[in-house]
């Protein structure tokens, strides 16, 4: 009987010893699982922020791409025709592009194949895209089109994700480039 005893107790220290490291493995397996939804909530945060600027651009919604953006913003869209990269304020940006893309210039932006590199409370999206801007009041050449690649750098704020720095590198482009550089005043 003491025999039995004794193997009943070393059967429940042996348990009671398991116990802690079962816990701590389980306590480590949901840190992950929050760590990793955690990221996959910022990468889906990252992808739309993104997204609601080409949203903005093309819907003339200048308030909304401005909402998408720090104060001051490092940008190269040196690709598209020269100048140099540089530092905007965010407000400067949106304004050339509401007086670039004016509301009688229709556009569409679409990027796809997004990588997200997330870094703490900074990531950087890197995509493919197309754009194209037409004058319909033109009755020929009234298109131009643009491929390339963007590249966003993101920090998060109190107020979510937002992009600090822009770029973006064409790698083809068709139609005439004159309506890419056609501007009015609103």
């Amino acid at each position: 009987m003491r025999g039995a005893f004794l193997l009943g107790v070393a059967a429940a220290l042996a348990l009671a010893a398991c116990q802690p490291a079962a816990q701590s493995a389980a306590t480590g397996d949901v840190a992950a699982l929050t760590a990793r939804i955690q990221n996959l909530e910022d990468e889906r945060a990252i992808r739309e922020a993104a997204a609601a600027i080409d949203h903005a651009v093309d819907a003339k919604d200048w308030s909304a791409a401005r909402a998408a953006f720090t104060d001051q913003v490092a940008v190269d869209f040196s690709s598209l025709g020269g100048g140099a990269p540089g530092d905007v304020s965010a407000d400067a940006l949106v304004a050339g592009w509401r007086q670039n893309l004016h509301r009688n210039k229709p556009s569409w932006h679409v990027r796809g194949l997004d990588i997200v590199t997330l870094d703490g409370d900074q990531a950087t999206l890197v995509s493919h895209g197309y754009a194209w801007n037409a004058l319909p009041q033109r009755t020929e050449n009234d298109l131009w089109e643009v491929w390339g690649r963007y590249e966003h750098h993101f920090v998060r704020t109190g107020a979510g994700w937002k992009v600090d720095r822009f770029s973006f590198t064409a790698t083809h482009e068709r139609g005439d480039s004159g309506i890419r550089t056609d501007v009015a005043s609103e």
